[in-house]
């Protein structure tokens, strides 16, 4: 039997929110992912914090999120010119964020965001740096509730 450790608890973690593509050109991003996926994207919007713009696709229960930059400084034209286009992230839905965010410190993870900010698509994001995850960035999302 394999080793457990008590402490972990995976149940932080509800599921995969969805999976962030980095994208050069949204309009013909978004024509490619309705025809590869069968359906039109549900909303596009633009997060000014983060110099990107976004498009979310639902297909079944998952989601894609394509990401475009809307100016030369923003993560995603950065990333874009070390990486190219293709999967930026992994986004997880948390029912309590900012204990998540404090959970995923104490088991060493570089947690980029101490404070969760507003994000697309009606959510509070953080990120862990991808040092810290086999490479991978990982958003963490928690829906907003309206008061």
């Amino acid at each position: 039997m394999a080793h457990m450790d008590a402490k972990i608890n995976f149940a932080q973690v509800n599921k995969i929110e969805h999976v962030g593509i980095a994208v050069k050109d949204l309009e013909a991003s978004n024509e490619i992912f309705e025809k590869l996926l069968g359906v039109p994207n549900y909303k596009i919007e633009e997060v000014l914090s983060e110099g990107v713009k976004t498009s979310f696709f639902k297909s079944g229960p998952n989601k894609i999120e394509l990401l475009e930059a809307t100016n030369e400084d923003s993560p995603i034209a950065k990333y874009i010119e070390k990486k190219g286009e293709g999967v930026h992230h992994i986004a997880f839905a948390v029912d309590d964020i900012t204990a998540e965010i404090e959970r995923l410190k104490g088991e060493g993870f570089i947690v980029l965001n101490e404070t969760p900010k507003k994000g697309a698509d009606n959510k509070l994001v953080a990120f862990v740096h991808p040092k810290s995850a086999n490479g991978v960035l990982v958003e963490l999302c928690q829906e907003i509730k309206e008061a």
